[in-house]
């Protein structure tokens, strides 16, 4: 009666399938699964057939099959003779003896192309005499739960497979948020205000947790304001940035618009919100110029968009990147965290003088990749009206002589130690820029988007002989 319920529970669906799992249970105290191969087939002593599946015996054992949806079960009398049953019918025992439950989903029909999910369940709770001994558990009323593990293992390959594409997607997502960031520009506010925040440290003894809360407060206002800028040119260069950049994620169709302008919003309201509570009138005034200098060279609107003026465009990026951050960070440090007297150094005089010619040349050069775009879309930078050629060769100029100021500044010092880092140094990525120079293509798309990279580093490289320079 339990199996007739059972049959009449599962909605019925074509005959034509091809079965592949056969359930097999005592209903004694024995419960296993014998899975059957595809080509046997149960014979009854009377050769009736049952539900579409067959009456059958081996050795004198009883065997009954039925059909239900689109597995084959079959149930047989356990007798002593069970064991011999089994290895006649050729089957292998899956289960072990006692509780248990395997799911199973799925089958599809072999004069179709349309894929029948179902799913059986009932509980099967079958005792053997040592467990009733043990437990004293009566087995009145069992119930039955079976299942297709052959599906099962179809199931948890769809969930692996579903696992791979989310994290493929979350990774997708991932490196589009990097290239949304702009990686060195990010690296470049790292190093710069981590190099600019050591100049005021006399000694050992200016570490301290108080110094370490208030670099780490100046860092992330400025990186959040970092990402806003960057962020911010971006929404308003989609166009250009198809020709310029196209594998930026707005450009690409990574991100949408509306993800963009969520982006910038929250990362400049998290700047303000850092540089609010930090207490420190230098680095509010850093964010707040960087947010209307920002604003100024990227927003398409009246008196602004800056970046169309070569002069306007090099005048924001040499102002924030070489005297606002070495200014303003020097003073954060200087005043609000180490509540020392605002009293300018050598270090900081020369980070200062260097990083303007170093921040022109970068606003310079940034264009010579852009020239393309910056044409048709009327952007008057100094590479479309000199043409490319010219402006490289000034920006080399200027950092040659640049770190031939910065070879005799290093010279002048009284610390032998000193001395030689800064001499040797600069000397060492003059050699390096020149060399490099030698070989520059400006017909190159390639090259010329590596040497503009190549800048970068050595931008990075200077703030590391900065704090030498005494």
């Amino acid at each position: 009666m339990q199996l007739d319920h059972a049959r009449h529970a599962i909605n019925q669906q074509e005959t034509h399938l091809n079965p592949t799992l056969v359930v097999y249970f005592p209903i004694d105290d024995r419960c296993h699964l014998l899975l059957r191969p595809p080509h046997f087939s149960f014979r009854s002593p009377a050769g009736g057939h049952e539900d579409g599946g067959h009456r059958g015996g081996a050795g004198g054992a009883a065997v009954n099959s039925f059909f239900i949806g689109v597995v084959s079960y079959v149930w047989c009398d356990a007798d002593r003779r069970a064991p011999r049953c089994r290895a006649q019918l050729g089957a292998t025992r899956l289960s072990c003896p006692g509780r248990f439950a395997v799911e199973a989903f799925a089958a599809q029909s072999q004069s179709s192309a349309t894929t029948a999910r179902h799913r059986f369940r009932a509980t099967s709770q079958a005792t053997s005499p040592r467990r009733i001994r043990r437990r004293q558990c009566a087995d009145d009323h069992p119930d039955f739960q079976v299942g297709c593990s052959e599906v099962a293992r179809d199931q948890h390959r769809i969930d692996a497979n579903r696992f791979e594409e989310i994290r493929g997607e979350v990774s997708k997502k991932l490196r589009a948020f990097q290239q949304f960031c702009r990686p060195h520009t990010i690296y470049g506010t790292i190093i710069g205000i981590t190099s600019v925040s050591l100049l005021p440290m006399k000694g050992l003894d200016d570490f301290t947790m108080t110094v370490l809360r208030g670099y780490l407060e100046a860092l992330a206002a400025a990186l959040c304001m970092n990402i806003y800028v960057v962020g911010l040119n971006q929404i308003f260069d989609i166009q250009i940035d198809k020709v310029n950049k196209p594998g930026l994620p707005l450009a690409a169709g990574e991100f949408s618009v509306k993800t963009a302008v969520f982006l910038v919003l929250i990362f400049l309201i998290m700047s303000f919100s850092i540089g609010i509570h930090s207490g420190s009138a230098p680095l509010m005034c850093s964010l707040i110029v960087s947010f209307i200098l920002g604003s100024a060279y990227s927003i398409e609107a009246p008196l602004l968009r800056w970046k169309r003026h070569a002069f306007l465009a090099a005048s924001c990026i040499l102002f924030v990147r070489a005297i606002l951050v070495q200014l303003a960070f020097f003073a954060h440090m200087q005043q609000h965290v180490l509540m020392r007297p605002l009293a300018p150094t050598k270090s900081l005089v020369f980070a200062t003088v260097f990083m303007c010619c170093f921040s022109a040349v970068i606003a310079l050069f940034k264009d010579i990749p852009d020239i393309d775009g910056d044409r048709d879309f009327g952007i008057q930078s100094l590479s479309v009206k000199l043409g490319p050629h010219r402006v490289y060769q000034l920006c080399i100029s200027i950092l040659l002589t640049a770190y031939g100021a910065a070879t005799l500044v290093g010279a002048s010092s009284t610390n032998l130690f000193q001395k030689i880092i800064t001499v040797s140094g600069h000397g060492l990525l003059a050699f390096t820029l020149w060399q490099r120079g030698r070989h520059f293509e400006v017909e190159n798309q390639a090259r010329v988007t590596s040497f503009y990279m190549f800048i970068w580093k050595l931008f990075y490289a200077e703030y590391f002989l900065i704090p030498f320079v005494q």
